[in-house]
């Protein structure tokens, strides 16, 4: 994994570089004009933060049935993650609405279940350091909860009426638009790879520290 780390990390600043050319490159939306460009970055942090919630729940699951701590360290540091992300997307969000729906937030499905699920994941966070004894293991039923609410978030834009852009936007891009959009995908990507490496490995260390802080207790 230390070996991957040096080259990946070139690569994701190289590919977050060259990003904002090719979202200059991309043709005008014919309706918002310029403000639609948020979407590149808008888009693809929900792409991460899901991919880091889908770890959580994942390694959590798997650190209930096996007791692994390392699953756990996982869990942990993907949580961060999609927090970081989610985060992202909730900003960038509202930059976007204000211009397009001339409000800068709209209680819609979509909207709604994104926040409810950020405010899991923070909840999880929380958990982990204040929870005192035992709530690794509760952490961990609330990150699976977290994770079975994504395909309600979704599904929510193509089963309530929403404001919202439906899913099949993504599918309806132009040739220009498409390229630039998931070029974007793939920096994120990139950066939500680089970074867990970066949080596994950090909890790693913070896990051989506490043993030695134990042993050396005895």
């Amino acid at each position: 994994m230390r070996k991957l780390f040096t080259p990946l990390a070139i690569l994701t600043a190289l590919t977050f570089a060259y990003s904002p050319v090719m979202i200059a490159s991309a043709p005008y939306e014919s309706t918002m004009g310029l403000v639609q460009k948020i979407f590149y970055y808008h888009a693809p942090s929900w792409f991460a933060m899901f991919t880091g919630v889908f770890v959580c729940g994942i390694a959590s699951a798997m650190f209930l049935f096996r007791r692994n701590p390392a699953t756990d360290r996982v869990a942990n540091s993907a949580a961060e993650l999609a927090v970081v992300f989610g985060l992202i997307g909730l900003v960038t969000g509202p930059l976007w609405a204000r211009k397009a729906w001339g409000v800068w937030w709209q209680w819609d499905a979509r909207l709604t279940m994104a926040l409810l699920v950020e405010m899991i994941f923070v909840g999880y966070l929380l958990l982990r350091k204040y929870g005192g004894p035992g709530s690794d293991k509760l952490a961990a039923a609330v990150a699976i909860f977290g994770m079975a609410n994504v395909p309600f978030v979704y599904a929510s834009v193509n089963i309530w009426r929403t404001v919202h852009p439906k899913t099949s936007v993504v599918s309806s891009l132009g040739p220009g638009m498409r390229g630039a959009f998931w070029y974007c995908v793939l920096a994120f990507m990139l950066l939500f790879v680089l970074l867990l490496m970066v949080r596994i490995e950090l909890e790693r260390r913070r896990a051989e520290l506490d043993e030695l802080y134990l042993a050396r207790g005895d």
